[in-house]
């Protein structure tokens, strides 16, 4: 896993960083900046964009090997 600063590449990657960081912020966390907003999903997306917070991105799956999960019997 690598750790980023930057904004996440895919729009569904910044929605869910940016709403696990505003989970925090309304659970008490201290805002990393002076908010424009009091709301704490802006305050979230601003902090993202000015590439405050830091994230892991899971390792891509291994090429060649077989998928483990559910299989339908045929």
């Amino acid at each position: 896993m690598a750790v980023q600063n930057d904004t996440p590449d895919s729009m569904f990657a910044y929605v869910v960083v940016a709403s696990q960081r505003a989970r925090q912020l309304m659970a008490g966390a201290p805002p990393l900046l002076e908010p424009r907003s009091h709301k704490p999903t802006r305050v979230a997306m601003e902090e993202l964009n000015k590439g405050m917070l830091e994230y892991e991105t899971p390792a891509p799956p291994e090429e060649g090997g077989e998928k483990e999960g559910k299989r339908r019997k045929s």
